[in-house]
């Protein structure tokens, strides 16, 4: 069968934000499966390709397990007819849009599948909005939760995942200065190296083993620590 799932970054609303690859998937598409937060612009553009569109959004007050499994089985089914069914979601896949749920559900029932990043309201609203979220005086970082769990914050330094930029060349002394700052050495680290790009490597790790081996990444690298980044070795299984 000819079938396959693509999981695709809307970004945040803007039509001219949509990444070039998402654009093109969405005219190759047989089927898209969409969130209710695409925004109306692109919704609008969806209705003009000569596709077969499913709304799929979750209302506010939904129970969004329900709701994800009635979109796993209409990407199961559409899979199984042997067609390419691209699922867009607002913003990023990664950033609170169930993107591990959705690949363990299509790992499970060997469906192959690929993700397209997109732009994340993260930083897509502020930046629109003149707002730098680092400054070399006024902030060396940001964190981001979302509105429902704001009360949790505190739990973010053991359960939450860190994000460190251009960390490939000081990889070793990263480690070893997160290690210090109380984060247990046994979490899970994914180094990425030409993240995107078509040399794209990724190194799965442990955050003691980071600290004690040289591994020299290339730049531009990015290290992922937390529990989620054993995800990267299901997808990279999948291709």
């Amino acid at each position: 069968m000819g079938g396959k799932v693509y999981i695709v970054g809307a970004g945040p609303g803007n039509f001219e934000l949509l990444t070039l690859k998402a654009y093109k998937l969405l005219k190759e598409a047989d089927v898209i499966l969409y969130d209710r937060l695409v925004g109306e612009e692109i919704e609008s553009f969806l209705k003009t390709l000569d596709k077969e569109i499913v709304y799929v959004g979750k209302e506010r007050g939904e129970k969004g397990e329900k709701r994800q499994k009635e979109i796993n089985m209409l990407m199961k089914k559409y899979f199984e007819e042997g067609k390419k069914v691209v699922r867009l979601k607002g913003g990023d896949p990664g950033v609170f849009g169930r993107m591990a749920e959705e690949i363990g559900f299509l790992v499970e029932n060997n469906i192959p599948f690929e993700f397209i990043p997109g732009v994340s309201s993260v930083n897509g609203a502020p930046v629109s909005s003149g707002i730098p979220l680092t400054h070399p005086e006024n902030s060396y970082g940001f964190l981001v939760v979302s509105g429902k769990d704001s009360g949790r914050i505190k739990e973010l330094h053991q359960e939450g995942t860190l994000i460190v930029l251009m960390g490939g060349c000081t990889a070793k002394d990263v480690a070893r200065n997160l290690i210090e700052s109380g984060i247990s050495d046994d979490k899970d680290v994914a180094v990425i190296e030409k993240g995107s790009m078509k040399d794209q490597r990724v190194t799965l790790t442990k955050l003691r083993e980071l600290a004690e081996n040289d591994f020299n990444f290339e730049s531009p690298a990015l290290i992922v620590v937390g529990d989620v980044a054993k995800f990267a070795k299901l997808y990279q299984n999948d291709k």
